[in-house]
């Protein structure tokens, strides 16, 4: 059997995201395989979980896909593979691979991702950036000079908007909670989110943003999320408010936030994700001091690779007898 990998920093968030499949519905067990290329840790776990390994055949029931795009490939395995009915994605969010749900959504195929796998080192990254944020080091790192300006808020009591209501979510109230801060979590139900004040719609949305210090998106990236924050909420922001992305760079209005930052409507904006993306060399948001990027950096692969085989471990023991699969995706939802 292949090494056991390090043991992970993190812990997955697992609340909201195991679901118990009716027997009925439980793909058949069977050799499973690990597209494009086999991984350590991925190996590990599959052989951890009592799972068996074998090269892609007419026998595969099982696909474990670790590249986060090359959708096309993944399509022709299950044209040439209709045996499979079970596919772990690696990724939290499924956006790369949206169409091919829609395509491969039929009775028979379940898919899982890692959501809620990463939701720790996510979050504290958006933790991160929100002090950032409010302790202005954009324009700190930026400065050639001593400032005698005093400027800089704190953390403590300030009322926080969370969009999205996953892992991160959860992980982030729990980071926010020895602050005192108020949180508005905002999702697609109104059903309430442990740690939160409230928890609103997202047909909401225009009323929690006015009273908002900060605002951190973190919802996944569909056909009705995209550009969730455009022109119309960046203006109902205050002018001391913070806005922070760990989603999807589309989820905000790319140029809605450039004006926005530009005109000092907002205090200022930290982006671990953006629209485009990678953000290409001279685009304005690289030289606007109210800005921080970093490069979709949130959970790197020496934090994520644990936490992925843990996640795999988990769905081959459900894909062998318990049903209890993790992350479970809806196909038409997108996520």
């Amino acid at each position: 059997m292949t090494a056991i990998p390090e043991p992970a920093q993190h812990e997955a968030v697992l609340a909201g995201t195991v679901t118990a499949v009716p027997v009925a519905q439980r793909p058949p067990s069977g050799p499973i395989a690990i597209l494009p290329h086999p991984a350590d840790t991925a190996t590990w776990a599959v052989q951890a979980a009592g799972g068996v390994l074998a090269p892609l055949s007419e026998a595969t029931r099982g696909l474990i896909w670790l590249s986060y795009g090359r959708a096309e490939e993944l399509r022709a395995a299950l044209d040439d593979n209709p045996g499979i009915g079970w596919v772990q994605l690696p990724w939290a969010g499924v956006d790369a691979f949206s169409d091919l749900l829609a395509e491969q959504d039929r009775p028979g195929l379940l898919w899982t991702s890692a959501k809620g796998a990463y939701a720790q080192p996510v979050a504290e990254h958006a933790f991160t950036l929100t002090l950032a944020l409010l302790r202005v080091l954009p324009k700190r790192a930026r400065a050639v000079s001593w400032s005698t300006l005093p400027e800089g808020r704190s953390l403590y009591g300030r009322h926080v908007v969370i969009i999205g209501a996953g892992g991160i979510a959860l992980e982030l109230i729990r980071l926010l909670e020895p602050f005192g801060t108020t949180v508005t979590v905002v999702r697609r139900s109104a059903e309430p989110v442990a740690g939160a004040a409230r928890t609103v719609q997202t047909s909401a949305l225009h009323e929690v943003l006015p009273d908002a210090d900060v605002v951190v998106v973190a919802a996944a990236l569909t056909a009705d999320t995209r550009h969730l924050i455009g022109a119309p909420e960046l203006a109902l922001m205050n002018r001391n408010a913070n806005l922070v992305n760990v989603g999807r760079g589309p989820l905000i209005d790319t140029d809605a936030l450039v004006a926005a930052l530009a005109a000092g409507s907002i205090a200022g904006a930290a982006l671990d994700v953006t629209d485009p993306e990678p953000l290409p060399d001279g685009h304005p948001l690289w030289t606007e001091p109210r800005c921080l990027i970093t490069p979709h950096s949130a959970d790197t692969p020496e934090m994520t690779a644990p936490l992925l085989a843990e996640r795999i471990r988990l769905n081959v023991l459900a894909f062998l007898g318990d049903g209890r699969f993790v992350g479970v995706v809806d196909p038409q939802r997108g996520y």
